[in-house]
């Protein structure tokens, strides 16, 4: 199976298992529900719902609680967009190519949902179906808290807010912010295919550093040789803010050969797997070709 294939194949598969898991839209609270719905089925790469899987496929993990893990991570990364659209954060119209949540339900409802779905996350990966270790379900659970919280990709964000006008960005300022906000959710999802495998996590964390900080140069990139159609969101929303990217400090070809470093020394950490692993190098190759 090519990587194209998997990660659609991931992609389909995290779709129908968020489908059922989400709670459904005649709960207690039904506007909540539905929005929680909006914000995590529909358009979606699934990337680190498929590094999971892929990182676990490595342990020899059953499929479906990889799937699990990747479900509850994806809830925390779509409540990360749901309130990173907010007016008080980026403030943006469209993602994904749809209304953002808080314009297709209103602010309220979107911090809620948000809420929800990272709260929601937890009991996901707290279920003996993820895994019958509670050994290894507390690993998982308190893993994904750090690599969301205070030390992960909220710093991250506030780090990231405190960059906006006024305030001169360099290299190292936001290799550290890219490395929390971005690049914390895919070392989790690297990681806990190793924790449910009860193994080795280094070689996969060291992989998921890199590519973190590759997606996020990407990302950059693309924010200014792309459009908002292509991307479905907002482009140049950093410049317009004062924040610096990896474009302004390295140049446009600077920031591709920094990201093409940073592929080839992932795909180096994972010799340890050899000819196992390379649809993990594939997802790498992936991530500074991608168009959107």
């Amino acid at each position: 199976m090519s990587f194209e294939e998997a990660l659609a194949r991931c992609a389909a598969e995290t779709e129908i298992l968020l489908d059922a898991l989400l709670p459904p839209g005649g709960f207690p609270a039904r506007r909540v529900t539905e929005a929680m719905r909006y914000a995590a089925l529909g358009p979606g790469k699934r990337l680190r719902p498929f590094l999971v899987v892929e990182s676990a496929a490595l342990f020899g993990v059953p499929r479906q609680r990889a799937l699990r893990v990747g479900a509850a991570l994806e809830c925390v990364h779509c409540y990360s967009l749901v309130h990173d659209d907010l007016p008080a954060m980026d403030d943006d119209d469209l993602r994904r190519g749809r209304p953002t949540t808080h314009k297709a339900f209103d602010e309220a409802t979107a911090i809620l949902a948000g809420d929800a779905l990272l709260t929601y996350a937890f009991e996901i990966l707290g279920s003996p179906e993820t895994h019958p270790s509670p050994e290894v379900r507390l690993r998982l659970v308190t893993g994904l808290a750090r690599a969301a919280g205070v030390a992960g990709m909220v710093a991250g964000q506030m780090l990231d807010i405190e960059a906006e006008a006024g305030h001169a960005g360099t290299l190292t300022s936001i290799t550290t912010i890219q490395s929390l906000k971005t690049g914390a959710l895919f070392s989790y999802a690297c990681e806990a295919g190793a924790v449910l495998g009860e193994g080795d996590p280094a070689p996969l964390r060291q992989y998921a550093e890199r590519i973190g900080l590759a997606f996020q140069i990407a990302d950059d990139i693309l924010d200014v040789e792309s459009t908002p159609e292509a991307l479905g969101k907002a482009t140049q929303k950093d410049s317009g803010m004062g924040k610096a990217t990896f474009v302004d400090l390295l140049g446009l070809d600077g920031a591709r050969a920094r990201a093409a470093a940073l592929v080839s020394e992932a795909i180096a950490s994972l010799a340890p797997y050899g000819a196992r692993a390379e649809i993990l190098a594939d997802a790498a190759r992936f991530i500074v070709s991608r168009r959107k």
